[in-house]
């Protein structure tokens, strides 16, 4: 089934069309894959990244927002990713990047297609972790800028993800989250109360 990508903020679109144009941004991006790409470099797949800051005494995880990626596509296949960020004037334009995410993003959501419950794609950062997941959230209709990971939404940790959890294996927020939330969690000190 497909998935239904949110679609991004039209000023982010544009940020990024206009970096693609600029000979100067794409040369200071300093993305091999990018510098030498054969034919025109597309922005497509616009995928709103939030940040899982915390989970609340109820265990209802905090995200926020933090832009949106796009991959570059350069013929059959993305060479890079550009991020847009929202500052007080909008959202405007961030970097450019490559590296293992950009495969891993690619491979998750083709594998996303396969499954047969409709779901809106998103990423979701774990910062405590060095995590990226690609969020499948179940509400299709949904603003793909706000809401919370539901307990029966699906998380697929990209590539390379922390030691012990597998990745591109779908797994329910509800399942992962408690796991995720463990391992961020300091530990006590010893001899501190708990």
């Amino acid at each position: 089934m497909p998935l239904h990508v949110p679609p991004a903020p039209a000023p982010a679109l544009r940020s990024v069309l206009t970096a693609l144009g600029s000979p100067t941004a794409v040369r200071e991006a300093r993305t091999p894959s990018l510098l030498h790409a054969q034919g025109p470099a597309t922005p497509e797949l616009p995928l709103p990244v939030h940040v899982l800051d915390g989970v609340d005494a109820a265990g209802v995880p905090a995200t926020r927002l933090a832009g949106w990626r796009f991959l570059i596509r350069c013929a059959d296949r993305a060479v890079a990713a550009a991020e847009t960020m929202l500052t007080p004037d909008g959202w405007a334009f961030s970097r450019f990047f490559e590296g293992p995410y950009v495969a891993s993003t690619e491979r998750a959501l083709r594998q996303a297609e396969t499954i047969t419950q409709p779901y809106q794609p998103r990423l979701l950062s774990i910062p405590g972790l060095y995590m990226l997941t690609l969020w499948l959230h179940g509400d299709c209709t949904a603003d793909g800028a706000t809401g919370h990971p539901a307990g029966t939404d699906l998380l697929v940790p990209l590539a390379p993800a922390p030691p012990g959890i597998a990745a591109h294996r779908p797994h329910r927020v509800a399942e992962l989250l408690p796991v995720l939330t463990h391992r961020v969690t300091p530990a006590p000190l010893l001899g501190s109360p708990a």
